[in-house]
Order: structure tokens, then C-alpha cells, then sequence
């Protein structure tokens, strides 16, 4: 199926694009900043959109031309899509769109925490494509990483902690994607994930700006069935296929992630000659907490004389 591109918008150093899935069942929303070589940015959740990784990702503009988008169902990519529209594969093939839709035949391949899966199955999928692969406080690859991963987190979390979490999960509002109880709730799920609570509280505010409470009940919907495709099945694992990988690899991790660095170091130890940093004094957003040390991380890994 040819790739179909409606621009909406185009100012100076910022474009906005609407992007038809292969499938026909989504238009995905895509930005696109900056000048130089093409960094194509996957973010987390899997419950969230793009809104989060700005202001700072955009600082990036001068050295890197940025490629965002929202996943399918999720930020400004839900307008049509059921739950039952994501899987594994459509994650894939919609990366692949917005690849073919903006022209890029090779590109820099970001992504941060859940993103980083997205990131890690489609350089299996589609090698040739990616130029170099940066992986930012990378989620697990394999069900045994998340269970490692959930024994972490319950045990860095008090009683005290982890039964307001599950009260919250608990309430009407919260479960119809109330915004504000949404918002509560990850204040207490990100709450260590950054240094201050000024800084949790600045995160939060940005990870449902483009969202309401049907937008939120239709990505948590999502998370889950992309969480039972992956950390809930046993045979899910990346690892064996990362170790046939060749483009050049850096990982970014921090020291205080509540994903612990154990997960770091496998996926470096599995990709042949990939680059691990582990971030002194760093949570889960290294590109918020120590925005100067990742661009220097990025430059020095990217650019060459």
C-alpha cells in the first residue's frame, strides 16, 4: 500500500504531519524539527504520547533533525483506534510508516524506557534502516527483565506506598480516566523516578496535555494488551535477536531507575559493541535530570569528524 501524508501544519523549524497507517486504521500524528542527520524518536508508556519528552528533546534541534510521533491510540494518533488495533506488529509497521512517510531511508533510532522495546523490535525487524540504535532508560526486553523489574519496584516501595497506588487503581474516577486522579496517581507512581517533587509534578503535567478521559481509558487499554503480548507471556524475549544486531548501539541508563541497571547491562552484553553509560545520581529521565551530560552522550556517539 502506497503511504499516504496530509502535512497540517509547517512553520519555521517546526512540521506537523498526519500519517495513514499501512492498515488504514489510524492517521498517526507526527512532528518533525531541526536540521542535520534524522533521529526518529519512540517514546514510553506504553500509555502516553510524545508530550512528554519536550521541552528538552527539542533543545536538540540545532545538531539533530527530530522525527516525533504518537503511537497508534495514544496522544493525538486515538481518533478511530480500538484497543484491539495495537499488537507488537502494528507497533512495528507504524515506525516503518512514518520511516517511508518522511523519506528516511537510514536514521538514528531513540527510544526512551517503553519506547526502547518499540526501538529494539524494530531494529530486528528492519535492520537496514537503522543507522544507530540509542536506547534511554530502556523497559525490559524479555519477561524474565519484568519480572525483575516488578521484584525491584515492590521492594524499593513502602506498604505504605503501594496501597495508595492500588486504592487509586481502585476509584471509579480513576478507572474512567478522570484526568486529575490519573495525574494523582502517577505523582505517586514516578515519586523517586525524579529528584524533587517539583520536577515529578512538572513531568505529570505533561503527560496528558493532548488527552482526555476517554483518550486515557483507550491507552490504558493498550498498555495492557501490549503488556500481555510481552512481559506476561513467557516466551517473550528480545535478547536472542539483539545478539545478531551490528549497527552501532549506545545505552543510556541512570544509577536510582526504578528499571534496575542489571537490565541495562544485559541488553549491552547481547548487542555486539554497543556502549553502556550509567548516569551517577540519575532516575528514569536521564534526558530531564542531565539533559547537558546526554547530549554530549549523543554528540559523541553521532557525530563524527
Amino acid at each position: 500500500m502506497a503511504v499516504r501524508v496530509v502535512r497540517v501544519m509547517a512553520i519555521v523549524g517546526d512540521r506537523e504531519y498526519r500519517v495513514l497507517t499501512s492498515d488504514g486504521r489510524a492517521r498517526l500524528f507526527a512532528r518533525d524539527i531541526g536540521v542535520g542527520d534524522a533521529i526518529v524518536v519512540v517514546h514510553g508508556g506504553p500509555d502516553f504520547d510524545q508530550s512528554y519528552l519536550s521541552p528538552e528533546l527539542d533543545r536538540l534541534r540545532y545538531t539533530f533533525r527530530l522525527v516525533y510521533y504518537d503511537q497508534r491510540g495514544r496522544g493525538r494518533s486515538a481518533k478511530g483506534v480500538s484497543a484491539a488495533d495495537v499488537t507488537i506488529a502494528s507497533e512495528v509497521s507504524d515506525l516503518d510508516t512514518v520511516r517511508r512517510s518522511l523519506g528516511l531511508d537510514r536514521f538514528v533510532l531513540l527510544g526512551h524506557s517503553w519506547g526502547g522495546v518499540i526501538a529494539m523490535a524494530y531494529t530486528v525487524s528492519h535492520p537496514r534502516h537503522v543507522s544507530a540504535l540509542v536506547l534511554m532508560n530502556c523497559a525490559p526486553p524479555s519477561a524474565d527483565g519484568a519480572e525483575l523489574f516488578a521484584s525491584a519496584v515492590s521492594a524499593d516501595r513502602t506498604d505504605e506506598h503501594k496501597a495508595a497506588l492500588a486504592a487509586l487503581r481502585d476509584r471509579p474516577d480513576f478507572r474512567a480516566g478522570d484526568v486529575d486522579a490519573d495525574a494523582e496517581y502517577y505523582r505517586l507512581h514516578f515519586a523517586g523516578a525524579l529528584p524533587s517533587i517539583d520536577a515529578v509534578d512538572s513531568l505529570v503535567a505533561r503527560l496528558r496535555v493532548n488527552v482526555a478521559a476517554d483518550g486515557i481509558a483507550l491507552a490504558r487499554a493498550i498498555e495492557e494488551r501490549l503488556y500481555d503480548e510481552t512481559w506476561r507471556s513467557p516466551d517473550f524475549d528480545l535478547l536472542p535477536s539483539l545478539r545478531g544486531l551490528r549497527c552501532p548501539t549506545l545505552v543510556i541508563h541512570g544509577d536510582r531507575d526504578f528499571i534496575p541497571d542489571r537490565i541495562a547491562r544485559t541488553i549491552a552484553e547481547a548487542i555486539p559493541g554497543a556502549q553502556l553509560e550509567v548516569y551517577d545520581d540519575c532516575g528514569h529521565f536521564a534526558f530531564i535530570e542531565h539533559f547537558e551530560r546526554f547530549q554530549r552522550s549523543l554528540v559523541d556517539f553521532l557525530v563524527h569528524d
